[in-house]
């Protein structure tokens, strides 16, 4: 078909090949061929059409059923199954009429593919064959006899989902009543089809051979076998007695076939058992047929008595019975003792082979059904099946088997009881029976303990029950003798083995406790069958029936009566009474052997100590406790009781001989006893104790033994055993609770509690004792205590005591062993079932708590004892919130510890460990509060530990307040009076402020109770919100805050104590309400709480409008109404600050000097103004100009409130808050007003300026006090706002100015205010080493340096600084150049990044200058013997390498190409920058410097390695993708923006770009360097190892290269540097430079490539044109070409005039230098000048230095003269 697997096109109707074929056939033969198969099922089937040619015989047929019917006649297992469910579902989807048509074709195919070899498809096939029956339902009559044999086959299908399915198919064409009918219509087709697959098929006739595998032909015939006679089977269960007469003939003719037979011993066990399950079959429905057939049948059956296939067994012993039955004369036609009982003793000898189970029910209908002929001699025949079934219950498979072996002794006692019922009176046969089998099988199980899970000795009983019954109810008085001879010869054989086995001095304890397990099954047998009786089908014989009949009611009616009372009764009763109900035939027997073997075992007990006789006296007295076995084990010891006994107890003892045992043996056992033995004497003590007459003997016996007769232990014991079970509770519940046992055990706990920490001898002796306390506390029976509740209390009571103590108690003292024993008796208490608390144990849960509450530093505890205290506590907290309803009301615990909570978080200096110590407490706490049923309870308890306003208010004023320091710089609010009482540092540095701790504590309440969805009523969850804002806020404006706090923080953000998680639960609105009332009332923090919450979007603009509506409210103005217009400034809308600006306006209009100062004066209104100008709000030009005159006016009235020039300690906080906020005015004006002023108002602005800088500069002392610190801050900001808008104007700018303005500023104010500023800087920077940027001391760091960066060069020359020199450093450069580079340089690493960038732009400025003076000095470096090299600045290289032991700490570990992220204005983020700085002075100053100085500088470089180590760093600091971050201007081009293409702002104000500032740094850094030293960086990458060789190469490639290629080739392009005789072009395309070099007639033409790595890879030179110039000569001058581009560090256009120079001085008549072929040297770029005297060649010095170091000789290189 053109390849196998080709998807057939859909909608393609031209059939396969095969389709093909057979249309084909029919055109040549004339007729359409059927389906074929191998059946040898020849009845005129219909066949399916092959073909769509023949409409005539297949017009019935749909189309689409045609063409499913022709896929089930394909091979392939998954298209027979996809067809089959297709057809399925076909029939249920089409019409009647249509399905009708398929049912001609339907028997064929179902006979053929019922029998199909996979299952799946014999399942689906009958699933579609119900859906067929369903749809056509009696239509399908006509063609039932065709199907029906192959029907009943697949319903015995081996495959049970295919054979329900077929049976599900049957019981849908047929209701139950039908189905014989059915059955018996098609019989005969039935039995032909059954019969020919049984008697004429092979593998080979089922399936095709040369198609299918051998494996599966056999396995598809043995299936084919076993559902046929499992068919026949069927057909014989179903059809009726007067249809089987006719078939009689058939099943003859079957039968008479030698082949059915061999079925017997078939190799496939289902063959076998179907088989077996047929002549069962036949047996019962044609017993007659079966009868003639004898001679077949037995031997066939009888001799397969030994199959031991567990598929075969059941099948084949249903067969053995009904042969039994139905052939009377079976046993002629075999030999039963040569050939039957051999087998079958093997398989009984064995156990049944693991089918004991299957195989043993049947044994006794079995021998039941054996002739006595059979069975003679009988005595030796029983003795033996009996002996060998015993056999097999030794073997080891039958002993690991609970149903094996159940069934092996089931089956033996059934067998010995028939025999035993046969054969009575045979005094032979029943000393056999007892003596030789009962006896010896019960000894065998006594001393096999594998056999002892199995019920015998229930059977046993039962057995001797029915005995004992049928004497008792027999009239015939010979059976009742010789049945009670039976009986009494078993008791004395019992009796004999029982005493042996307790007799054997080394008896195991397992065979001692078998034999008190036997005579206590023996004593009460009906009870202790009645559990293990089920209803089991028994197979009984029918002279047994009655019998067992009259068993049944009389178990069922003992039953009854012991039945119900037994629950409610006590067990003693029972006792005696169990006794009573015992036959009298046993109770005599069964006694004296109980007292012979306790003789026995108390006498191993008294000589030998014996343990297992021991367990066994307790078993045997818990089942048996009378006076006489007491008496018994007294034996001759009756003495009277020591006479100091109370009069009571002496008289019982008298009297009772158990008493009398008691004082005498058991409780000098007991008190020696191991803890093992302790339990059997223990259970010996109360059967004694049963044997008292009244509950109040028992007490006194006890009281008695308890005040000094028993030990702990005992005691312990004693109690345990009571509480295991209620019978033995009920004996001593009197003395439990009686005072005698209470008092002892109060005694014992102060003892306990009052011992000393040191461990004692006795430790193993005190923690039995803690478990006696735990168990009295904790054990509850009906939900009571077991001791007196008084006593339970006192004990409680001492508990508390030790923990209290322990409390105080120092690290040393403390015991913790102690401790936990007390958890866990408290733990016990509390966790016990129904506990009620008491007073006492409130008090010792407060306890509890507070040591679960303070941290370990505190309490000194182990964390495993901190655990076991937190389960106490919760455990008791748990039943505390269960036991009642209004638990805050009566608790003394919750109201307590509610106190002591608040006053640990207001009062006790508390770390973060200790709060989160305290926290956690408080979680767990709450958490268990929550699970009460009291829902206010929760409410309560926050409410208890809620501060009152007054305590809230005292602990806001108690925080530090330098929080202020950020908002008064930002210009966030402002303030007019000193308010810096507290400091951090009058502190302790670790504890926490109260309201910290109170807030979070709370926060962490209110937290647990939104999991319940509690409501807290009277505003409490708004004002706690409030107050964690409160302390979140105070955190976060705090410059620099110390560890603690950030350790604080981030506790609460573990503790999910944030606002985002509480903003949730309260009220906005009267959040919000609350918070607007404290900011207009109190201002400072509240007023920057609401500007927080509008900022983080958690409460939008519009929530807060309704707030300050009403604009007039807010005046007269007050701190807080300030401070809240302040913080809201940012948020309001233009109109909204119109508003606000409208309202101050009026207020700056006369106002007297006191006004001015006031809040409600000048200040106010225009600090209000200022925040709105800040904003860029106020657009009105005039308006600002005529505030501007205002204030001029205020100059002019009131000039003693301008601070010019003045010393600023006698100046109030009310004038320096009004001089701020006017240069916060002039600051803001310059930025945002362009109205044009007039010449008297710049001066007014400009002096000013000036004169506060100078007041600034002489109050640098008072700088601590924060409003100065701020007045110098903003006098220098006004002073940088000047400079930058000088700075930037420009010529179209320049005419709104006055005329003189610019000249005035640059040669006047401008040179004051540096000259002002720079002695400042560096007096400032010299007091304080070490202080960050961030820092309030150092806030006016910031404004005055970014003022310094607009100094200009010539004010720098001029410097007033004093001179700083440093002995011994190298230098070229003039005195004051000298002293400012010493003076600046070192700020480079100053901590605080202002300064250090300020000090790069002033060195950045002098950097150009300094080349020049090495240049004047350049001959000294001429020729020495050495590579010449010079040092940039000293100052600054002393400085690059103190930097590099830094770096070299920060980064040294960190592998080259791994990125170090630093984190902004660390220290290290400081050393990083200054060092990055300082290469980019030096490059910037290598940058000035000419070609030869810089050849000497890169060779300085070289030599101390400090540009490797740069390289090195900078592949550790650049960023792997160093896109540029702002997209917000982002042109749309399609190079991206990157740190490379993008120059480096280094600004000093704007940190929003901080993450950036040293990864674009380094980024510009390094691009410098290849700019600037390219042949450097290409000589360190081409010696660098590889990795860091490609990480480079990489890199450089991806973002480098093109950048500099581009510069590169435009700075040709726009060269202005013109050559003698020399043209250069550029191509940027292509990356190429062409030089043409012309010489009268010579040309020279030069292609320089640039390489895609530039500028790490090598440049190319290629040769373009050469007119008149030798080969040999061409090529040196292109490799000194490529030479000079490749080492020299400079431009292409440097390398291109240094070669056209050589290739000049060459035509000039210089000779080259033979060592390196070039007439200019290519480093230093000096000419040949040193000759050899001998041949009078020229070298340069440095060639030859290099040649002489390197050859180690001092030859002339050309003639090899030495060289002079």
């Amino acid at each position: 078909m053109g390849g196998k697997n080709k998807q057939r096109t859909k909608g393609n109707l031209r059939p396969s090949n095969s389709g093909r074929a057979a249309e084909l056939l029919a055109k040549e033969q004339g007729k359409v061929p059927g389906f074929i198969g191998f059946g040898t099922y020849h009845s005129d089937l219909g066949y399916v059409p092959a073909i769509q040619g023949a409409e005539d015989i297949d017009s019935l047929v749909d189309a689409d059923f045609r063409m499913v019917l022709r896929k089930l006649s394909k091979k392939d297992v998954t298209t027979k199954l996809k067809a089959m469910q297709e057809f399925g579902s076909m029939c249920t989807e089409r019409d009647t009429e249509a399905v009708k048509g398929v049912l001609p074709y339907w028997p064929r195919i179902f006979c053929k593919i019922s029998l199909d070899h996979d299952r799946r498809v014999r399942e689906a096939t009958q699933q579609a064959f119900e859906k067929l029956i369903v749809k056509v339902k009696k239509h399908l009559a006509p063609y039932l006899k065709s199907v029906m044999g192959y029907w009943l086959m697949a319903q015995c299908d081996t495959y049970p989902p295919a054979a329900t399915a077929a049976k599900d198919a049957f019981e849908a064409a047929f209701p139950p009543s039908k189905q014989p009918e059915a059955i018996a219509f098609c019989k005969e087709e039935i039995t032909s089809v059954l019969q020919d697959h049984l008697l004429k098929e092979t593998p080979d006739t089922l399936s095709d051979p040369q198609t299918v595998p051998e494996e599966e032909r056999e396995a598809k015939f043995h299936r084919v076998v076993t559902c046929s006679l499992l068919a026949l089977k069927k057909l014989l269960c179903f059809l009726p007695n007067n249809e089987l007469d006719s078939l009689e003939e058939k099943f003859k003719s079957l039968l008479s076939q030698n082949k059915f037979w061999k079925y017997g011993k078939h190799s496939v066990p289902q063959i076998r058992s179907a088989y077996f399950e047929l002549v069962s079959a036949l047996c019962q429905h044609v017993p007659q047929v079966m009868k003639e057939e004898a001679s077949k049948v037995s031997p066939s059956v009888l001799l397969s008595i030994d199959d031991s296939d567990p598929v075969v067994c059941p099948a084949l012993w249903e067969a053995v019975l009904y042969t039994l039955i139905t052939i009377e004369d079976c046993w002629i036609h075999v030999n039963a003792k040569k050939s039957v009982f051999p087998k079958l003793t093997a398989v009984v000898r064995e156990g049944g082979r693991g089918l004991a189970a299957v195989i043993y029910p049947y044994l006794l209908p079995f021998i039941s059904r054996l002739p006595q002929s059979i069975t003679e001699p009988k005595l030796e025949f029983f003795k033996n099946f009996l002996t060998s079934l015993i056999t097999g219950l030794s073997t080891e498979r039958t002993k690991t088997s609970f149903s094996e072996s159940s069934a092996v002794i089931s089956a033996f006692f059934e067998c010995l009881r028939f025999i035993m019922q046969q054969n009575l009176g045979e005094e032979e046969m029943e000393q056999m029976l007892v003596n030789e089998q009962l006896i010896p099988f019960i000894d065998t199980v006594l001393k096999d303990p594998g056999l002892q899970h199995v019920p015998l000795f229930n059977h046993l009983a039962e057995t001797l029950s029915s005995w004992e019954a049928k004497a008792d109810a027999e009239k015939d008085a010979e059976t009742v003798y010789n049945l009670e001879n039976v009986l009494l010869n078993f008791w004395e054989r019992l009796s004999e083995i029982c005493v042996e086995k307790i007799s054997e001095p080394e008896a195991d304890v397992k065979s001692v406790l078998s034999v008190s397990n036997l005579v206590g099954v023996l004593q009460k047998p009906k009870s202790s069958l009645k559990s293990s009786r089920k209803k089991n089908g028994k197979v009984r014989f029918a002279s047994e029936a009655s019998e067992a009949k009259k068993e049944d009611e009389k178990c069922a009616s003992s039953e009854g009566e012991n039945g119900e009372g037994s629950e409610g009764a006590t067990e003693s009763s029972l006792l005696q009474s169990s006794l009573d109900l015992v036959s009298p035939l046993r109770k005599k027997p069964l006694e004296d052997l109980v007292c012979k073997l306790a003789e026995v075992s108390i006498n191993f007990v008294n000589e030998q100590k014996s343990e297992q006789h021991l367990q066994f006296l307790s078993t045997l007295l818990d089942s048996f406790s009378s006076g006489q076995v007491f008496n018994v084990l007294l034996g001759d010891e009756q003495k009277n009781v020591v006479k100091a006994k109370p009069l009571e107890v002496g008289r019982l003892a008298q009297e009772n001989p158990a008493v009398q045992f008691l004082y005498h043996k058991l409780v000098g056992w007991l008190n020696n006893s191991q803890k093992k033995d302790g339990g059997f004497l223990v259970d010996i003590l109360y059967s004694a104790l049963r044997c008292c007459t009244s509950d109040i003997e028992r007490k006194d016996v006890l009281d008695d033994l308890t005040k000094e007769d028993l030990s702990w232990s005992s005691l312990l014991q004693v109690i345990e055993k009571a509480c295991s079970s209620s019978e033995k509770h009920a004996l001593v519940t009197p003395w439990l609770k009686g005072s005698i046992l209470g008092e002892k055990l109060v005694a014992l706990a102060d003892c306990l509690c009052g011992q000393d920490s040191k461990p004692s001898s006795s430790e193993p002796h005190s923690s039995e004792q803690w478990s006696l306390l735990r168990l009295a506390l904790s054990q509850h029976l009906k939900n009571d205590y077991l001791i007196g509740e008084v006593y339970v209390g006192r004990i409680i009571v001492k508990l508390h005591e030790t923990l209290s103590k322990t409390k105080d108690l120092s690290e040393a003292e403390n015991s913790d062993s102690l401790m936990s024993f007390v958890c866990d008796v408290a733990y016990s208490y509390f966790s016990s079932t129904g506990g009620l608390l008491m007073p006492s144990s409130e008090d010792l849960l407060l306890t509890l708590f507070q040591l679960c509450a303070q941290s370990k530093e505190r309490t000194h505890l182990p964390d495993f004892l901190i655990c076991k205290l937190k389960n106490t506590l919760l455990s008791g907290v748990n039943l505390l919130v269960h036991q009642t309803a209004h638990a805050h009301e009566q608790s003394a615990f919750l109201r307590l510890s509610m106190l002591w909570l608040k006053d640990q978080v207001q009062s006790s200096a508390l770390d973060n460990t200790s709060l989160q110590v305290l926290l956690a407490a408080v979680g767990d706490l709450l958490n268990t509060l929550v699970a009460s049923r009291d829902t206010s309870l929760l409410g309560v308890y926050i409410g208890g530990v809620m501060p009152s306003d007054s305590e809230w208010e005292k602990m806001r004023r108690s925080l530090p307040s330098q929080w202020l320091h950020r908002p008064l710089l930002e210009g966030r609010l402002s303030l007019n009076y000193e308010c810096f009482k507290t400091d951090f540092k009058e502190q302790d540095t670790q504890t926490l402020p109260s309201h910290l701790c109170t807030s979070s504590l709370l926060s962490k309440m209110i937290l647990i109770a939104r999991k319940k969805k509690i409501v807290l009523e009277n505003n409490v969850l708004e004002k706690i919100i409030a107050e964690l804002l409160y302390s979140l806020q105070w955190c976060e404006e705090l410059d620099n805050p110390p560890s603690f706090l950030t350790g604080f923080n981030a506790m609460l953000q573990t503790m999910n104590i944030t606002y985002d998680n509480l903003s949730v639960l309260g009220n906005t609105s009267s959040l919000l309400q609350l918070l607007f009332n404290r900011s207009r009332k109190n201002g400072t923090l509240w007023s920057l709480i609401i500007a927080k919450l509008i900022l983080s979007r958690s409460i939008s603009s519009d929530e807060v409008k309704p707030y300050y509506k009403r604009k007039e409210s807010f005046f007269p103005l007050t701190e807080g109404n300030l401070h809240t217009i302040q913080s809201l400034c940012p948020f309001l809308s233009k109109e909204e600050k119109k508003e606000f600006s409208a309202q101050c306006i009026p207020a700056f209009l006369g106002w007297t000097k006191e006004d001015l100062c006031s809040i409600n004066g000048a200040f106010g209104h225009l600090a209000i103004f200022n925040s709105c100008l800040q904003t860029r709000s106020v657009d009105d030009k005039q308006l600002l100009h005529g505030i501007l005159k205002i204030i001029i006016s205020w100059k002019e009235q009131h000039e003693d409130i301008f601070l010019f020039s003045c010393n600023l300690s006698e100046a109030s906080p009310e004038v320096l808050g009004i001089n701020i906020e006017i240069m916060r005015f002039l600051s803001l004006f310059l930025k945002y007003c362009s109205h044009p002023l007039a010449e008297s108002e710049w001066d007014f602005i400009m002096c000013s300026m000036l004169a506060w800088l100078e007041t600034t500069s002489e109050n640098q002392a008072l700088y601590s006090v924060p409003l100065v610190q701020l007045f110098a801050c903003v006098s220098f900001d006004l002073a940088c706002d000047l400079s930058a808008f000088f700075d930037s104007v420009t010529p179209d700018t320049v005419g709104n100015l006055p005329v003189n303005l610019i000249s005035e500023w640059k040669e006047f104010f401008s040179k004051g205010i540096h000259s002002l500023l720079l002695p400042l800087l560096v007096t400032a920077v010299g007091e304080n080493k070490d202080l960050s940027e961030t820092s309030f001391q150092n806030a006016m760091l910031k404004p005055m340096c970014e003022t310094l960066t607009y100094i200009s060069k010539d004010q720098l020359l001029s410097h007033k600084l004093p001179v700083k020199l440093v002995a011994g450093q190298k230098t070229n450069l003039p005195e004051h150049l000298q002293t400012l580079l010493n003076t600046l340089t070192p700020l480079l690493l100053f901590r605080a990044r202002p300064v250090q960038i300020a000090a790069y732009h002033m060195l950045y400025k002098l950097m150009p200058e300094f080349p020049q003076y090495d240049q004047d000095n350049l001959k000294s470096y001429g020729d020495e013997e050495e590579e010449p090299s010079l040092s940039p600045p000293a100052a600054l290289m002393s400085l690059l390498s103190t930097q590099e032991d830094l770096l070299e700490n920060v980064l040294g570990c960190v592998p080259v190409g791994q990125i170090v992220t630093i984190k902004p204005l660390s220290e290290d983020f400081c050393y990083v920058l200054g060092y990055l700085l300082t290469w980019k002075l030096i490059l910037t100053f290598f940058k000035a410097a000419s070609s030869q100085l810089r050849a000497l500088y890169s060779m300085y470089l070289r030599k101390t390695k400090s540009l490797n180590k740069l390289l090195y760093h900078l592949f550790r600091l650049m960023p792997e993708n160093p896109t540029y971050g702002e997209t917000a201007i982002e042109i749309s081009n399609k190079d991206p923006k990157t740190f490379f293409t993008e120059e480096l702002q280094l600004n000093i104000r704007g940190t929003a770009t901080l993450p950036y500032h040293i990864p674009h740094l380094a980024c510009s850094v390094y691009h410098m360097t290849l700019k600037d030293l390219p042949a450097m960086v290409r000589l360190w990458w081409n010696s660098s190892e590889k990795r860091v060789f490609n990480i480079v190469d990489r890199f450089t490639s991806k973002y480098v290269s093109s950048v500099l290629s581009f510069q590169e080739i435009s700075s040709v392009q726009t060269s202005t540097q013109l050559f003698n005789g020399m043209t250069v072009k550029a191509r940027a395309t292509t990356r190429e430079v062409m030089a043409t070099y012309t010489i009268e007639d010579i040309v020279i033409e030069l292609i320089i490539q640039l390489p895609s790595n530039y500028p790490l890879g090598s440049i190319t030179v290629e040769s373009g044109k050469r007119i008149g110039v030798a080969v040999q000569q061409w090529r040196n001058w292109m490799l000194q070409l490529s030479t000079y581009l490749t080492h020299q560090n400079g431009s292409i256009m440097e390398g291109l005039a240094l070669w056209k120079n050589n290739v000049d001085k060459r035509f000039e008549g210089v000779e080259d230098c033979m060592i390196c072929f070039s007439v200019i040297h290519g480093f230093n770029y000096s000419l040949p000048k040193k000759a050899c005297r001998t041949c009078k060649k020229k070298f340069h010095s440095a060639c030859l230095y290099k040649w002489f170091t390197s050859s180690n000789k001092s030859t002339c290189p050309l003639c090899r003269e030495t060289f002079f």
